[in-house]
């Protein structure tokens, strides 16, 4: 199969000719439809995770159609159009029965612990646990957000921070995942303020339907979000791991609000000083979020395919394998509104 491999730290990736993947035991393998490249994927690029041994393929956030089957897969057949959340749990420890598969000590991980989808092909472990049918409505290209940006916003939505239809909700950071924060948390009734340094990002959540944005790099973003909601958002979303955004979304807060940090710190940011009186006398809540337990996939499925949220705007870009290299090297600066997708893996 064709594929993208990291072999050295922040270099382009090397289009390398690599052995199909086999179904293990409890395994399918996929043909991968579409990938997007995420801000995770360059942090993997950059070295600043230590659960990366090169080379590794990278690419988490995918969609596939079953292709072949491992012993023991039961609900799945060659032709199926599915979806998995990037982290692969096993389906069997204490931690997946009580639902919290994002905790499993056993869990996955393509492109860091094994191999991902920058490639033709792709095997799956746990698949019976993981996988999820596609409604036939939702275009691969779209799909793949499932993977990672759109699930990853939903649980930190609906799983942690349990908004509610009328409060207002302060997304700091206009990335892939931002911008699905923004739409689904719109979809959830809410009213939305999108955060960002970068003026074409703020104007494309803008037209995804943000009720209001604030330009950081220009004014005090919390206290523009703090005047703009009347006191304070009841919800705030962090959205890139560092420092900056974390204060800012902390301060953005009304009295007893709720704050979920989905950004993944890395590198000088894995330590942080935050403005811990903020947290004291507002009496707020602060969670971490990472990934999305597979059982949530139907009522996110059901979502968009009632027509309920159009997911579409998000990727603003469909590229070839050989285009993700210049897509993770554009994570260095401010990269452009909107994700990318890998759709074509044959150039």
């Amino acid at each position: 199969m064709r594929a993208a491999q990291l072999t050295a730290w922040r270099q382009p990736l090397t289009l390398a000719t690599l052995p199909d993947p086999t179904p293990g035991p409890g395994e399918v393998v996929l043909r991968v439809l579409a990938c997007g490249v995420c801000r995770s994927d360059w942090h993997a690029w950059t070295g600043a995770d230590p659960d990366v041994v090169l080379p590794m393929v990278l690419g988490h956030e995918f969609c596939g159609e079953v292709v072949a089957l491992g012993a023991g897969v039961s609900r799945w057949r060659p032709g199926d159009r599915v979806i998995a959340p990037f982290i692969l749990a096993c389906g069997l420890c204490g931690d997946c029965a009580a639902g919290h598969q994002t905790i499993c000590a056993n869990q996955q991980v393509p492109g860091f612990t094994r191999d991902g989808a920058f490639a033709e092909l792709i095997a799956v472990p746990f698949a019976d646990t993981n996988l999820t049918a596609l409604p036939e409505s939702l275009p691969s290209h779209v799909a793949a957000g499932l993977g990672c940006r759109v699930t990853t916003a939903w649980q930190a939505l609906v799983g942690r921070a349990e908004l509610r239809p009328g409060e207002w909700l302060a997304v700091f950071g206009g990335g892939g995942v931002g911008l699905s924060a923004l739409l689904l948390g719109r979809a959830l009734g809410a009213r939305v303020v999108v955060v960002d340094v970068v003026g074409d990002k703020l104007a494309h959540a803008k037209s995804l339907g943000a009720d209001a944005v604030v330009n950081a790099a220009e004014t005090d973003a919390a206290e523009a979000v703090r005047e703009l909601t009347g006191g304070g958002a009841h919800v705030a979303i962090e959205a890139l791991g560092i420092a900056a955004t974390m204060t800012g979304a902390m301060r953005a807060l009304r009295k007893l609000g709720r704050l979920v940090m989905i950004g993944m710190p890395a590198g000088e940011h894995t330590a942080m000083t935050l403005p811990m009186d903020v947290l004291y006398s507002g009496q707020l809540t602060l969670q971490g979020t990472r990934g999305m337990p597979a059982w949530r996939y139907p009522s996110l499925l059901s979502l968009i395919d009632g027509g309920h949220v159009d997911l579409s705007p998000l990727v603003t870009r469909t590229i070839t394998l050989s285009q993700a290299s210049d897509e993770l090297a554009a994570f260095d600066r401010p990269a452009p509104p909107g994700v990318a997708v890998i759709t074509d893996f044959a150039s």
